[in-house]
């Protein structure tokens, strides 16, 4: 290495290397502790400048020794405080006391799995018996010695407070072994920790720089800023500035955004507002009417199973059905009522259209709209959170939402429909190929699926759409055409983010949270 390279060598150190090289300026080699002692750099500090110095060739490691540590975890402090479970069941007995393993839980405040373990191995090791109305008995001339043997290891380590394992009896050690965890789990008496004492020798660039160091003068007390104070009362001249590396890239800073499958579903909703939709909302937990009889599905189809739908326990039923539209849509289903068709020709059951359940399609939200009185002509829209059985793979998952929407007006129709789903895709989901596919739905005449490419997942459905029948809209006092639709959100900003596993819209990733951004076109 040049003089030149040595020059710029040291003035890219950072002051804890400094501190770290300083301390070998008596000899070559030292141990953790001798560092920690002359540089005044704690552990952490000394570790973190020393794969500094390792990564520039400036350090090496010429020793590790390991010293496995031996401390309480927290349940080995509350035996040491109130003692080991096995002498205090045996300590009560012999003041004859009467105690059952109920008794124990509920006025110990140990843990059950702490109170079986206790009592098995007293019981195997023939200490105690249970004798009748599950009464704990003391046998005659017990071996209490392995549970005082326990409790007096337990206060040594205590005494202690950090000791080598290695400094304990060979017994004992493998009482520790036997009685130990790792830092995380839950239980155990002790904590073995492991420490690394590392020998540090400095390579010949090394011995270079601290005698350099050593000739400069260059200590690690550099000043990184030019303050007002040291401007007015002259100080900085005598102060020795930190050369900075202009080539270094500034600290990355991680500022707060949203979750980008919320940023997507807030640019869904902004983007129908702007093209002049009203929203519409609906309960998370629907009956069945609104979710499935008010859109003209019979009850005897087979996707109103447990299979399909998340039934709610409790309460199961809801109090009533509004009127009149109870009425009119069983007499759809029953004989047409009129609509001008035959219905399902089947008995209706209002008591079934009670049925809680948790909302299956958003399509229950337009039933519910239109129920309400809804602007002739009129545009709405709804991001509707969904729950339906389904195995969770890469495209499917057992919830999700649906963005539903339903446009009222006396010359409505198909093409309206199809143009709509197509603007849809695009400004949505970002997609460049579509495809329209037939498809058939309970509640609507003519249906169709749109499908969209996905950039390596290949075609994939978005949702079904189509006309309102006359089966669904004249029950709930609509007397115009309406188009409707369900797309799955979900899909739709798997194309727009860029991701191909549609469980990473939940992701909890930082780097994905702070990076994703929605991409269209």
């Amino acid at each position: 290495m040049t003089p030149t390279e040595h020059s710029q060598l040291i003035e890219s150190l950072h002051p804890l290397e400094i501190k770290f090289l300083a301390s070998f300026a008596e000899r070559e080699s030292r141990t953790t502790p001798e560092i920690m002692a002359a540089s005044g750099l704690d552990e952490s500090r000394l570790d973190m400048a020393a794969g500094w110095l390792q990564s520039k060739g400036l350090l090496t490691i010429t020793g590790e020794r390991v010293t496995s540590l031996v401390s309480l975890t927290e349940t080995g402090t509350v035996y040491r405080e109130q003692g080991v479970p096995e002498l205090r069941i045996i300590t009560a007995l012999r003041e004859g006391k009467q105690i059952t393993v109920k008794d124990i839980l509920q006025s110990w405040g140990l843990d059950p799995s702490e109170v079986s373990s206790a009592v098995g191995a007293l019981k195997e090791a023939a200490v105690v018996r249970i004798v009748s109305g599950g009464v704990l008995a003391l046998n005659e001339s017990p071996d209490v010695a392995p549970y005082q043997f326990l409790a007096d290891l337990i206060s040594a380590v205590a005494a202690k407070d950090q000791a080598d394992l290695a400094d304990f009896p060979s017994d004992q050690q493998a009482a520790i072994q036997a009685n130990y965890h790792k830092r995380g789990k839950s239980k155990g008496i002790f904590r073995i920790t492991e420490k690394k004492e590392r020998s540090y020798g400095l390579s010949k660039e090394g011995a270079t720089v601290v005698r350099l160091l050593q000739q400069r003068g260059t200590t690690a007390d550099e000043v990184s800023a030019l303050t007002p104070e040291m401007l007015k009362t002259g100080s900085w001249k005598q102060k020795k500035f930190r050369a900075y590396n202009i080539s270094l890239s500034p600290p990355r800073i991680g500022i707060g955004r949203k979750h980008p499958y919320r940023e997507f579903l807030d640019f869904v909703k902004y983007k129908f507002i702007g093209m002049g939709f009203e929203e519409m909302r609906g309960p998370l937990v629907e009956n069945e009417f609104w979710d499935m009889d008010a859109l003209f599905m019979p009850q005897f189809h087979p996707a109103r199973n447990i299979h399909d739908v998340y039934f709610v326990k409790d309460p199961t039923h809801c109090g009533k059905i509004e009127e009149p539209f109870g009425k009119q849509v069983a007499a759809a289903h029953k004989n047409g009522g009129k609509t001008g068709s035959t219905g399902w020709r089947y008995d209706f059951d209002i008591e079934r259209a009670k049925r809680l359940i948790l909302r299956s399609q958003g399509t229950a939200v337009s039933a519910r709209t239109l129920g309400s009185g809804p602007k002739v002509p009129g545009k709405y829209f709804s991001i509707a959170r969904c729950f339906r059985y389904d195995a969770v793979d890469a495209t499917h998952a057992p919830d999700f939402y649906q963005v539903e929407g339903i446009v009222l007006g006396e010359n409505i129709n198909f093409r309206a429909l199809l143009g709509l789903l197509q603007l849809f895709g695009k400004e949505i989901a970002g997609a460049g190929e579509f495809q329209f596919r037939p498809a058939y739905f309970p509640f609507t005449e003519p249906s169709v699926e749109l499908h969209v490419r996905h950039p390596e997942l290949g075609w994939m459905e978005l949702g079904g759409a189509g006309i309102f029948r006359p089966e669904v809209t004249a029950p709930l006092g609509v007397t115009v055409p309406v188009i409707a639709w369900g797309l799955g959100l979900d899909r739709m900003a798997m194309v727009a983010l860029g991701i191909q596993d549609i469980r990473d819209l939940f992701s909890t990733d930082l780097d994905f949270i702070r990076t994703k951004k929605i991409r269209l076109g």
